[in-house]
């Protein structure tokens, strides 16, 4: 059994059938994430009506990768640990063996978070009914005190294919009737309350970011621009996580 009044994060082991404690925690904090602010302040407010008992939300966080999705449930850890908020990260793989991980948490007093990164399944698999149990699928109500924040570059998590709209109609006045497949895929998604997308910004906003990570730089702001574009331009991408990258490569060297 786990110690979560000294444990804060733990990551399932399905082929130990356990979870392991996470002894060394990403430090990224809140303050960290430029250039996300309404996905930021959207998923504190939930996560704080969850601590507080109040009615909240599942939250898918989909879009572009490298936009700071898993980076800002970590930073909601950091966050948040002293107020009572745990995280638990499953692989899909395991997520079958979410409702025993649900049995053995539920009535701790502690919220927890199951944290499911890069989240999507092809077709054929089945790891996904397991996810949809637990998000109001089952005869049983769900914990109170477990929410899923997945992230995903699709906002669906399910492959889609032209063949799965066959059966797809739109009546006299408009509305769409959904095929059996497509109906089955969407299903999974509506179970997050909430859904935060997520994108790729402009030129300025990958320089802000670069800017967060040079905060005590002194030397020649626009020389650290120019490399930055040009680390970028190599990457073919101007993400947060390319600003990262460039921050591993060029600090104290430029």
């Amino acid at each position: 059994m786990i110690d979560w009044q000294n444990t804060y994060a733990s990551i399932y082991r399905a082929r130990k059938e356990r979870l392991k404690p996470v002894i060394y925690l990403d430090k990224i904090s809140l303050v960290d994430l430029v250039g996300i602010e309404k996905q930021k302040e959207a998923i504190i407010e939930n996560t704080k009506r969850f601590l507080e008992d109040l009615p909240s939300n599942n939250v898918l966080l989909w879009g572009a990768r490298g936009t700071g999705k898993s980076s800002l449930i970590k930073a909601l850890l950091n966050e948040y640990k002293d107020e009572g908020l745990r995280v638990i990260e499953m692989d899909r793989d395991d997520l079958d063996d979410l409702i025993e991980i649900s049995d053995q948490i539920r009535e701790e007093p502690y919220k927890f978070i199951i944290f499911c990164d890069d989240l999507s399944f092809e077709e054929g698999e089945k790891g996904y009914k397991g996810l949809k149990r637990i998000l109001e699928g089952s005869i049983e109500a769900p914990a109170s005190n477990i929410k899923i924040y997945a992230t995903s570059n699709r906002r669906h998590l399910i492959t889609e294919y032209q063949r799965d709209n066959i059966g797809t109609v739109v009546s006299n006045n408009g509305e769409i009737h959904y095929s059996d497949s497509v109906e089955e895929k969407i299903s999974l998604s509506d179970r997050f309350g909430l859904w935060l997308s997520f994108y790729h910004g402009t030129q300025n906003d990958y320089l802000k970011v670069i800017d967060s990570y040079f905060k005590e730089y002194q030397g020649d702001k626009e020389n650290l621009h120019k490399l930055a574009l040009q680390f970028s331009q190599s990457r073919a991408c101007k993400s947060a996580r390319t600003a990262k990258q460039f921050y591993n490569t060029f600090y104290k060297k430029v």
